[in-house]
């Protein structure tokens, strides 16, 4: 039996041949060597996000076997790789020997970067890693070091004018569901920066993110401006808003049907109705007359009582039918309708105005 694809179906496939044969010399080199993905990346003439994503999406098991992640049983797909506030697996296997070395009364006397040099490893990677994942150490070092004499008075931790700096970023990212990027922008800081310091010093908050997003995860309806599972909030962009801002005031404030409405603003308007159908259901609702609980899924072609359009369409026929009693089809042939089409809307939205006229 011969299997008939959609337009839609068919350009979806070429698409995903596409990018197979993209990455396909980069999937070899990545099974085959232990080339970094950068390097990989730079080799083949791809961008390094993009080969990653592709990666972890359809050869994750490939990525498990680098890492030399188990999948205790698990699907591929559902094997976390770098979980959000835990250690990366390859840098703690990077890292470890360092930081027992920095945890041990052994290399006291040494500073976190002789050590990390001891062990062929960057004395500021080494430390940002230990900020991260094992602040305590570095704490009870300087008590140490401190107490026995050979601290060399160096200031650690956040400095004073840094604290000063993302102040306002932090109590901003703390209150708001604002991503990280959008504070930083908003503060006029350096987002890479502002992610640091939060990372370093603030950790509860990073905490208390991490558990709204998964309680966020096992909600299953989303919710316009609250937050979602990947941190995000759950409304257009603001690209979006601005694109389509004049024609959802005029389908809000006026009754000019979609058709008017994008031929005046200029906008698509397959485009123009997902988004009032996504972001704006309840002005699309309102059109149709649909009012109660509109929690549940609607067909509106079969729920809808009185479109808008419709109804400021007929309201000057039905004014004047109301002041000056006469037959629907001399109405409707004065106001160029369609008269067994006006005469089933009166039956419909106006039977007493229809039962006045037959006593009549």
């Amino acid at each position: 039996m011969d299997i008939i694809l959609t337009n839609r179906e068919k350009s979806a496939l070429l698409r995903r041949h596409a990018l197979h044969q993209k990455y396909e010399k980069a999937v070899a080199l990545y099974a085959d060597t232990d080339m970094p993905l950068k390097v990989i990346a730079e080799k083949c003439g791809v961008t390094a996000g993009g080969l990653r994503s592709y990666l972890h999406r359809y050869w994750r098991e490939l990525v498990l076997h680098r890492y030399q992640l188990p999948a205790d049983g698990k699907q591929a797909q559902e094997v976390k790789i770098i979980e959000a506030g835990k250690q990366n697996v390859h840098a703690h296997a990077k890292y470890k020997d360092a930081i027992a070395a920095c945890d041990s009364l052994e290399y006291i006397d040494l500073n976190v970067s002789q050590i990390a040099r001891k062990f062929g490893l960057d004395g500021t990677s080494l430390a940002n890693f230990m900020r991260i994942h094992y602040s305590d150490t570095l704490v009870w070092r300087e008590k140490v070091r401190h107490r026995l004499g050979i601290n060399d008075n160096i200031h650690r931790g956040a400095r004073p004018e840094c604290m000063e700096q993302y102040a306002d970023a932090v109590e901003l990212y703390r209150d708001t569901d604002l991503t990280l990027p959008e504070v930083a922008a908003q503060c006029g800081v350096s987002s890479s920066g502002f992610s640091q310091h939060l990372r370093f010093y603030h950790k509860d908050i990073l905490k208390q993110k991490r558990q709204r997003r998964r309680a966020a995860q096992e909600e299953t309806k989303k919710s316009y401006g609250k937050i979602t599972g990947n941190g995000r909030t759950y409304r257009p962009s603001p690209k979006t808003e601005q694109k389509y801002a004049g024609a959802l005031a005029l389908y809000r404030d006026t009754t000019l049907t979609l058709k008017e409405i994008v031929r005046q603003t200029g906008v698509s308007a397959e485009g123009f109705r997902f988004y009032l159908h996504k972001w704006h259901k309840n002005l699309v609702l309102e059109r149709s007359g649909i009012t109660g609980n509109t929690d549940e899924p609607i067909n509106l072609r079969r729920s809808r009582v009185r479109m808008k359009t419709v109804a400021a369409k007929y309201e000057k026929a039905i004014e004047s039918l109301r002041q000056h009693p006469r037959p629907v089809t001399r109405v409707a042939a004065e106001f160029g309708f369609q008269p067994e089409t006006f005469r089933n809307y009166l039956h419909k939205h106006e039977p007493e105005l229809v039962t006045k006229k037959q006593k009549k």
